[in-house]
């Protein structure tokens, strides 16, 4: 007789309760795929990012019920802790609505700044979590960790997938050793080559014309981030990023320090912390995305006590104009007597600051003063002319004698400095520009960043650090044809979107396309005069440069009064109209007057704006606008005045690459 458990029955059984076991552990495994989604929405109900944990994180994007991206396999790969982000399983989840208003210290487009949204902190078993907000223009996301001791990050990871009808406003980079100074062609999404590289912001178009914009906040003690497509004709776009620099060699020109080696990680860092915002700002239409300070908002609050000693202004620039003045008694170039003119030129228009560039001291060696300038005299005399003085410097010249060379500047009373050739943006050179800004604030000093990558919230931690570069600014119209009036209405929905700007404007030889040449010691703009004052409402920067030189400004004092008046920091900011590399105007207030920019790409264009952002009673509006001739010569201008109120309209002709700038005044 045979036993009973291998008994005919007992084989059925025992088959059928494998397979009941086995069916249970498939539906526990698949409900601990399936956890339940979290979800948040904006306070204003428009805006919703979803959260499902799975085999890996995985975030849909929703703006007025429509899906606007999805996020799949999100997560770090950490050294330490391998299972991170794999498999995530939730421990505890907190939703939080938040409704505060920011004050910024410098109000680079307004002086009152809503911050509302609501808040998802999800932690996950093992030590590691995601931060999720949902604001009424925006959602972003930011990985963290609660690990002992420090870590190290080996990669980033998520797949930004679009549609195959979307476009984008594509920053080029082929390396990360860069300016970062890139034009934005508008491309299919599915006509980017495989491995193509942006910098970011990236600006996506929707099939119904709606935009979100990608880039990053709060980026400190980690490398920058760029998009990268996934696979030829894909809709997909993954990040990449510069690994940790393993060594160093000082470039031919002795400007910068270049990586030769990297390692294979992103960053060592402490193991409890929260990593860089992932951004994605969302718009209905065009103009929104130029009142959006979403990048500002995520930032790190200010890390200073002491603020008020930090002055916004405008400069007045040498290095564009290649010192070329005119009509003086002396040699005109970097030497002392130049210089005193810039000061002078600068005390008489208001203007709180001259730079001086490239050439007062040797590029690699900042105790090698050029010896036809005077600094100890400049400083003085810049003094008793109530005008400071910044400071060029490159990033290597500074490290090398960092604490001597901020001794001496502190000693003359250096304003500020302007740090250049930085070009890159990995952990080590992100440290840096944290490092540079702590070290300016304790002695009272601005910093302007060039040779940089994009903005990515520091002005609001450290509120010193007024703006930076990392823009194809006027600069190129020295060697190159691609500063047009196209650019120049693409770059404050693209780059603008991210942070202050240092383009330079301010040239006063103002021609048409076919008049256009590229000149080193004379440089010119594309795009009338009125276009290029137009730059000064519509380009953010508390840090404004007048880039041309001072003889060329005394010859145009009509414009001169508008240069003079023109503020660099804003409490409103109102677009009235815009499509990206076309055409945009706003409206911006400073105290108890109006400033309106306009301005449009090689099209001509006849333009309304509704005058309703005024406050009750009637206005002075002076304005500067296209001359009936600026087709043919773009410095032909008319300068004229009239009365205003809320309920009027403008009717603007723009010139083929032309521009409106006015002043209102209560009467």
């Amino acid at each position: 007789m045979e036993s009973v458990k291998n008994s005919p029955a007992m084989r059925l059984f025992n088959g059928i309760s494998l397979a009941i076991a086995l069916l249970f552990l498939a539906l526990l495994s698949n409900a601990q795929s399936k956890q339940k989604p979290v979800s948040i929405s904006s306070p204003d109900g428009k805006v919703r990012i979803q959260l499902e944990a799975g085999a890996s994180l995985t975030m849909e994007v929703w703006f007025k019920s429509k899906l606007m991206a999805k996020v799949e396999n999100a997560g770090l790969e950490i050294a330490e802790l391998p299972t991170a982000y794999k498999n995530p399983v939730f421990k505890t989840i907190t939703l939080t609505p938040y409704k505060q208003t920011i004050k910024p210290v410098l109000p680079e487009k307004r002086d009152l700044i809503p911050d509302e949204y609501t808040e998802a902190l999800i932690w996950f078993k093992g030590g590691y979590g995601i931060r999720m907000r949902a604001y009424n223009d925006g959602v972003a996301w930011r990985f963290a960790t609660r690990l002992p001791d420090s870590i190290t990050v080996r990669n980033e990871s998520f797949e930004l997938q679009m549609n195959t009808a979307d476009s984008v406003y594509f920053g080029e980079e082929d390396n990360f050793i860069s300016h970062s100074e890139r034009q934005y062609p508008y491309l299919g999404v599915t006509s980017i080559a495989d491995s193509k590289m942006c910098v970011l912001p990236a600006v996506f178009r929707k099939q119904d014309g709606s935009l979100l914009a990608f880039t990053e906040s709060d980026l400190l003690d980690y490398p920058g981030l760029y998009l990268k497509k996934k696979g030829q004709g894909s809709i997909t776009f993954e990040p990449v990023l510069p690994q940790a620099p393993s060594g160093h060699s000082i470039s031919e020109d002795k400007r910068s320090y270049i990586v030769n080696g990297r390692h294979d990680y992103l960053a060592r860092t402490t193991g409890t912390r929260e990593f860089p915002w992932r951004v994605l700002g969302l718009a209905a239409e065009d103009k929104s995305l130029l009142e959006n300070d979403i990048v500002y908002r995520l930032a790190s609050p200010c890390k200073l006590k002491d603020t008020d000693w930090i002055k916004p202004g405008k400069v007045a620039w040498d290095w564009w104009n290649d010192w070329n003045c005119s009509g003086v008694p002396f040699k005109a170039g970097i030497n002392t007597e130049t210089y005193k003119y810039y000061i002078d030129f600068a005390s008489k228009n208001g203007l709180e600051y001259v730079i001086l560039d490239e050439g007062w001291s040797a590029n690699d060696d900042l105790e090698k003063i050029n010896p036809d300038m005077d600094m100890d005299q400049l400083f003085i005399y810049a003094k008793q002319k109530n005008v400071r003085l910044i400071l060029w410097v490159t990033g290597k010249a500074l490290e090398d004698k960092f604490e001597s060379s901020f001794n001496r500047f502190e000693k003359w009373g250096v304003a500020g400095i302007k740090v250049d050739f930085l070009i890159r943006d990995d952990q080590e050179m992100v440290n840096y520009y944290e490092k540079v800004a702590a070290e300016a604030a304790k002695r009272h000093m601005l910093v302007d960043y060039h040779g940089s990558y994009k903005p990515t919230g520091l002005s609001r931690t450290y509120p010193n650090a007024l703006t930076r570069e990392g823009v194809q600014g006027s600069e190129n119209n020295k060697w190159s044809s691609l500063i047009t009036p196209t650019h120049d209405c693409t770059i404050p929905f693209t780059r603008m979107f991210a942070g202050p700007m240092d383009y330079t404007p301010g040239a006063m030889s103002n021609v048409t396309k076919i008049s256009f040449a590229s000149r080193w010691s004379e440089p010119m703009s594309m795009g009338t005069r009125c276009h290029e004052l137009a730059k000064y409402v519509l380009f953010d920067s508390p840090l404004q440069m007048l880039c041309d030189n001072p003889s060329n400004y005394m010859k145009e004092p009509e414009s001169m009064i508008f240069l003079s008046a023109v503020p660099s920091t804003w409490n409103e900011t109102h677009a009235l109209n815009a499509s990206i590399g076309h055409y945009l105007s706003m409206a911006r207030r400073n105290g108890d007057t109006w400033f309106i920019g306009s301005m449009t790409d090689w099209n001509p264009r006849d333009l309304v704006l509704k005058l309703d952002f005024l406050p009750e009673g009637n206005y002075t509006l002076e304005y500067w606008s296209d001359g009936p001739n600026a087709e043919r010569k773009g410095e032909d201008y008319t300068h004229a005045s009239m009365t205003v109120s809320r309920n009027m309209e403008l009717k603007l002709h723009l010139a083929p690459g032309g521009g409106y700038a006015a002043i209102l005044r209560k009467q």
